[in-house]
């Protein structure tokens, strides 16, 4: 049986803004995604992961994404990665690991594109990892490909944010097979795969490895637009770059996704929102709450 997130759930494992702190008490999340093909939805994944008050947030893409970054986002950093068949190249592998490992969360996927390189880029930077993961959109797809899912060295958690397509891909299943039991799929999934899987869409389901399930209950078919997914991936993998476990971050960053979702639909209506109009809803929701 799914646990129904709450308010109170979100309020009470946020991390507490004491007045001595910096922004090293916020943790270092680095973001890997983006390609010549797909170069919004590293932008969008960058201001997810800053928006939840993330100390540092690190965008490693191309140049020419680094430089609409720098436009959008003066305060995310910027990693510059060298480019192969038109995304990040293969044999950055080690050099991004090495970046992430020296902060606190890692999150790949949005925007990488789905090509050979990306293929090997992936897993090798998964297993090179130190640092809690998330993996998302391209990165998924990779996975779907491998006979074994990688994990981060060292017992690192790993989640994984799913759409029922991605889903299937994972797990062979059709979309109507997973759909009719979607609880079910997801906690069988964490379990075997030792990983924290949100399964996305109506009522987004979390699922840890120990078997807990969690129900979203927030949100509203105006986040069926792509890009939704990239800001979700940021604020998840910022979550975590700030000391939430990995089944509290993906709880904490779907319920406010969506709660924030909520907001843009009474504001704009759900034909009008737009997934970036989520930061300011997303303010709100922490002004009201007094964070």
């Amino acid at each position: 049986m799914a646990k129904l997130l709450s308010a109170a759930f979100v309020w009470e494992r946020l991390p507490a803004r004491r007045a001595e702190t910096s922004k090293g008490s916020f943790g270092h999340v680095l973001l890997a995604a983006g390609s010549r093909a797909y170069r919004g939805a590293p932008l969008l994944c960058a201001e997810g992961a800053a928006r939840v008050g993330t100390g540092l947030v690190t965008l490693a893409s191309l140049e020419q994404i680094l430089n609409a970054a720098v436009v959008r986002l003066p305060e995310c950093c910027l990693f510059p990665c060298h480019e192969a068949e038109g995304g990040i190249a293969a044999d950055e592998a080690v050099r991004l690991a090495e970046k992430a490992n020296a902060g606190t969360a890692l999150a790949a996927g949005p925007g990488l594109g789905d090509t050979a390189n990306t293929r090997a880029l992936v897993p090798a930077l998964v297993r090179a990892a130190k640092v809690p993961t998330v993996l998302d959109a391209d990165a998924l797809n990779v996975l779907a490909k491998l006979p074994v899912l990688p994990h981060p060295a060292g017992g690192a958690p790993l989640i994984l944010t799913p759409h029922p397509g991605e889903m299937a891909r994972l797990t062979g299943l059709s979309v109507p097979e997973i759909q009719a039991v979607r609880a079910e799929t997801a906690a069988r999934y964490a379990a075997a795969q030792n990983c924290v899987l949100v399964l996305k869409g109506s009522h987004t389901v979390i699922a840890a490895p120990d078997g807990t399930v969690y129900e979203n209950p927030t949100g509203n078919p105006g986040l069926a637009c792509g890009g939704s997914g990239d800001v979700l991936t940021g604020m998840i993998a910022g979550l975590l770059a700030q000391g939430l476990t990995a089944v509290d971050a993906a709880c904490c960053g779907v319920w406010l996704h969506g709660a924030a979702a909520d907001l843009s639909a009474k504001r704009l209506g759900q034909y009008g929102m737009l997934p970036h109009d989520i930061f300011s809803d997303l303010g709100r929701l922490f002004a009201e709450s007094g964070r």
